[in-house]
């Protein structure tokens, strides 16, 4: 197969088999298609903006050999696909474990929590302010978590933060990839004047960061749509 398959490819591999069993009887997932449509969509606008803007500043740019050369806003179209199939897996996840009862109790809903994790992001941020994608990556999650905290339940928070931690691993491999892990060349490369510069292997950690509000507003946005259409319990 060709290398300018490998970003579509890891798109594919990452929802493929979410899709496939969501129409399993036990789970029927796929009853909540419109309502992650929706969701994904709505979510996919902010950070669709900012790779935009990322890219033209070159913050970020795409290995060529890796990507089939079809571009929409400046992006490859496996980019706009990401922020559609990566919430998918999510969501997807998050789904069944709500639904087989995986996801009981309040551990890690505690506001201080999330407290104490914002105020190493905000110290982090204040010796980092001039790194663009440090800069927004930490800024954005910073007010997600603040909207959590105001905004919703010790449950909900511990839903989340319990799904982040799960999915954090097999996101960071998808990332892996992306970035170069197994690779002769990264697909997604980065200047590193405008992060921190710290990886984990090949990944920025600022990518661990935007993961936890990319998760965290495809849940929340998702549940709204499903209570919306259906009177189920949101989170």
């Amino acid at each position: 197969m060709s290398a300018h398959y490998t970003y579509l490819l890891v798109n594919f591999l990452t929802i493929i088999i979410c899709f496939i069993f969501s129409f399993h009887p036990k789970i029927r997932f796929d009853r909540h298609f419109f309502a992650f449509i929706k969701a994904a969509f709505l979510v996919a606008i902010p950070f669709i903006t900012w790779d935009v803007y990322f890219a033209i500043e070159r913050v970020w740019w795409f290995h060529p050999n890796y990507i089939l050369g079809v571009y929409f806003f400046g992006l490859p179209l496996e980019e706009i696909l990401f922020f559609f199939c990566i919430p998918f897996s999510c969501v997807y996840t998050y789904f069944c474990l709500e639904k087989f009862g995986i996801l009981k109790g309040q551990k890690l809903g505690s506001p201080w929590l999330l407290f104490f994790v914002m105020l190493l992001m905000l110290v982090v941020l204040c010796l980092n302010i001039s790194r663009v994608y440090t800069a927004v990556a930490f800024i954005t999650t910073f007010l997600v978590m603040l909207w959590l905290v105001l905004r919703a339940n010790d449950v909900v928070r511990s839903k989340i933060n319990n799904v982040y931690l799960i999915l954090l691993i097999p996101f960071l491999l998808v990332n892996g990839v992306l970035t170069g892990t197994g690779l002769e060349s990264a697909i997604v490369n980065y200047d590193n004047r405008e992060n921190l510069s710290i990886r984990v292997l090949t990944i920025p950690v600022e990518d661990a960061v935007y993961a936890y509000e990319l998760i965290a507003l495809n849940i929340v946005v998702f549940n709204y749509f499903r209570k919306k259409r259906g009177g189920t319990p949101a989170v």
